[in-house]
């Protein structure tokens, strides 16, 4: 019998396709990430801007649904882990607010962690330092454009700086207040430079909390005109206080210090349209308002001390003590006036008061006011002598009429107090402040009127 002979060939040409299978899959796999690899090395803006773009996009609209977002000229620097673009734009879904950012650029983001996570907002930015240049958010309900030459947010430092911060109306004065029948009030702010330290940077991200150590402001200004010729819009909100508006923020507010070096204020009132309005001035303003937050206790307050020169010729001093967590409109504030020439004051009462001081001179004042529930009282003290006024036509500006004069006469004669010094007893003329807020009164309008007043009572108009 011849034996029979087992065939093993196809077990092993099994085993062999099944090897050949695996190293050519292996193989292809590898040629697959090691193409993926090299068009990431050498071309790394073609996944950028294709697959990583969408996912950033998808994962900022998960984070806030109300917002669209296009980005333009994405562009990634491997050797400094750094990402660039050349556009950001945002828009809100119902137009009322927009965003672009010519230049952005990111680096230390954990890309890996973000992309696995799918959340933009994550530990993946703990080391990250973004900076953006040439940022326009335009409001437009309120008509107000900010702009912002340069931004600079370092998580790992916990510091934020803004460099050429401006906020301002999207037309000319005349134009914002005839867009409206009521009265209302323009503002225009400029930062130079503002830097804020020991700040909650995922915090402020995450919009949980907004918390810094320090914010300081260099040679900032204020422009607040008011528009007196038109009604006040009886349906329209008031304006908020200092604590009003704190209390608005849901989050978690608290700023330690903030601090503004050389700043100028101008509030300024108009009273016919094209006409000079009436102007109050501060220059060389030094501020440190501290205890700034929304979640303190019952009795917290911020602290404001303050010094500026009034009117370019006199330094004026004051302490202000804000309540933050009560819901009344409740403050307390003091100050000194030094040395004045009285007819600096033109500026405003010609105007204003269609009043002129002819002559006077400030030896120095001071002034205590309490505001509670809108209910300014307090005192003023103030030393002066020579006062002489003159009553103008509050349309041609002139003193010239017999009634002007027979006014001025009287006034001078029997109204005004022309010197309030110390008699041989040291008693002098106190005056009385007595202001109730009116409804369209911002917060510098209320210090203002208050103090007004009291000063009004001593002088006798």
């Amino acid at each position: 019998m011849v034996p029979m002979q087992t065939n093993h060939r196809p077990a092993n040409r099994s085993k062999l396709s099944r090897r050949k299978v695996a190293a050519y899959a292996g193989l292809a796999v590898g040629a697959v990430v090691l193409v993926c690899v090299l068009v990431f090395l050498f071309f790394p803006d073609t996944y950028i801007n294709g697959y990583l773009k969408n996912q950033i996009i998808k994962a900022f609209t998960r984070a806030y649904p109300a917002y669209s977002i296009r980005i333009e000229g994405v562009h990634y620097k491997i050797c400094g882990n750094r990402i660039e673009c050349d556009l950001i734009a945002l828009t809100s879904i119902d137009s009322t607010f927009s965003c672009s950012i010519a230049k952005f650029s990111v680096r230390g983001i954990r890309w890996l962690q973000i992309l696995w996570q799918g959340d933009i907002v994550s530990k993946g930015l703990i080391r990250s330092v973004a900076e953006a240049r040439e940022i326009v958010l335009t409001f437009q309900q309120p008509q107000y454009e900010l702009r912002c030459g340069r931004l600079r947010v370092s998580v790992p430092d916990s510091e934020i700086l803004a460099e050429a911060l401006e906020l301002h109306p999207l037309v000319e004065d005349d134009k914002f207040f005839a867009d409206s029948q009521f009265r209302r009030t323009r503002f225009r702010i400029v930062f130079p430079q503002c830097r804020v330290t020991g700040a909650d940077c995922l915090g402020l991200l995450e919009g949980e909390t907004y918390r810094a150590r320090s914010v300081k402001i260099n040679d900032a200004s204020f422009d607040i005109l008011v528009n007196m010729d038109t009604p006040y819009n009886n349906n329209s909100p008031r304006p908020l206080m200092p604590n009003e508006g704190l209390s608005s923020i849901n989050k978690i507010t608290q700023v330690d210090s903030l601090n503004i070096m050389n700043g100028q204020l101008k509030y300024a009132e108009r009273y016919i349209v094209g006409s000079a309005p009436a102007e109050v001035t501060f220059d060389s303003i030094q501020m440190l308002a501290e205890g700034i937050t929304n979640h303190g206790d019952p009795g917290a307050t911020a602290v404001i001390h303050g010094q500026g020169n009034f009117m370019k010729t006199s330094t004026m001093k004051i302490l202000m003590v804000i309540p933050v967590a009560s819901p009344e409109i409740s403050f307390r504030y003091s100050g000194s006036l030094d040395l004045m020439d009285a007819t600096r004051l033109n500026s405003f009462l010609e105007v204003g008061e269609s009043v002129r001081i002819k002559s006077g001179i400030i030896q120095n004042a001071t002034f205590d006011v309490n505001v509670t529930e809108g209910r300014a009282s307090g005192t003023v003290q103030m030393m002066y002598r020579d006062l002489s006024i003159a009553f103008r036509n509050s349309l041609t500006g002139s003193e010239r009429g017999a009634s002007n004069r027979i006014t001025s006469y009287i006034a001078n004669v029997w109204k005004i107090r022309g010197t309030n010094m110390p008699d041989k007893s040291g008693s002098m003329k106190i005056g009385e402040v007595k202001y109730t807020r009116k409804p369209d009164d911002t917060f510098f309008q209320l210090v203002w009127f208050s103090l007004r007043s009291g000063v009004g009572d001593v002088v006798g108009f």
